[in-house]
């Protein structure tokens, strides 16, 4: 397995996000998530990602259970806190208080089934609480040895320094992608300049740069792609066809449409670490494979003919949601 850096870890040059085992994009199979997750090990993934507010706490025990049989100390567990959920699975919220960093971190442990998280960090930056207090309750959590390292989500430029002037921040965790290059402008700038790393979900862009995606493909009732602008309507047309431009050139290079979206991100820094969203264990191989793929400057310049920056069509998220990103103020 490749290696790559975080700020100060060193950690295999792709993780697993293990979000979608809990549901968010429909029912999943809790056997084959932890099969899974055992051959993400197998294969040398060192880090596994994951929120406390996945399947409302399913996830990291989904994790407990997959790492029963296996060494803890094997990977590095990625936790996001402080996003508020109602009954319906409807996002409500975020609460960055620092009483509630603790409070969130003590279920997750217990959830884990573990003694420390390795990296802990907020699921989106709360406006109506400093984020300074925020990290610097997360920071009380590292001296007390329950927390190994602190990162940070879809936080924009000015709260990346301030969070930074806290505590060493090892990694921001934020949407990039072919279809998503935002962060390309001030954040990966201000990301390199403190030694911050990016952990980059969203890489096949919740499905649509898999290769595998078609306009007619059923969603189940909680799949909340349901509600995503790319995936609706004559958006969703337009983007399936800039996934057909990326197909010809996928297919010149004897490869896979996932592949060479996850190649591309791989090939934007040594800093950055993509996080491939498999729920089965071939479309884990499929992505695992795209270490092979090695990106000249011809095929660069082909992908990005395909799919040139803000082509895509619809924000990545719905209106409320959008409205939670601090990365995109």
């Amino acid at each position: 397995m490749q290696e790559r850096t975080l700020g100060s870890l060193t950690t295999s040059a792709i993780g697993l996000g293990c979000m979608g085992m809990s549901g968010m994009y429909g029912p999943a199979d809790e056997t084959e998530s932890i099969a899974t997750i055992h051959a993400a090990m197998d294969a040398g993934i060192t880090l596994l990602d994951t929120g406390d507010f996945y399947g409302a706490g399913h996830n990291e025990l989904l994790i407990r259970e997959a790492l029963r049989t296996r060494d803890r100390d094997q990977v590095m567990i990625s936790v996001k806190f402080g996003a508020l959920r109602d009954p319906g699975g409807g996002f409500i919220g975020n609460d960055g208080r620092p009483e509630a960093v603790k409070n969130y971190l003590t279920y997750t442990l217990t959830r884990l089934g573990t003694d420390h998280v390795d990296i802990y960090r907020p699921a989106r930056v709360d406006p109506s609480v400093p984020i300074e207090e925020t990290i610097g309750a997360i920071a009380e959590m590292v001296e007390a040895g329950y927390v190994r390292h602190i990162g940070l989500s879809e936080a924009g430029p000015e709260a990346i320094r301030r969070a930074a002037t806290v505590h060493p921040i090892v990694d921001l965790q934020i949407e990039y992608s072919l279809m998503s290059r935002g962060v390309e402008r001030e954040i990966l700038p201000v990301c390199r300049e403190l030694g911050i790393g990016i952990t980059a979900y969203g890489v096949l862009s919740r499905g649509l740069l898999s290769g595998h995606w078609s306009k007619d493909r059923p969603l189940a009732e909680r799949d909340f792609r349901g509600r995503s602008p790319r995936f609706s309507g004559d958006n969703l047309d337009h983007n399936l066809t800039l996934v057909e431009a990326l197909r010809k050139v996928a297919e010149a290079r004897g490869v896979t449409v996932a592949q060479t979206a996850i190649a591309w991100v791989l090939s934007r820094g040594e800093d950055i670490v993509p996080l491939i969203g498999a729920r089965r264990r071939d479309r884990l191989q499929e992505a695992l494979d795209a270490l092979d793929v090695e990106l000249t400057e011809d095929d660069l310049t082909a992908i990005e003919d395909a799919v040139p920056p803000g082509s895509a069509a619809g924000d990545r998220y719905d209106a409320a949601q959008m409205a939670h990103l601090d990365s995109e103020r």
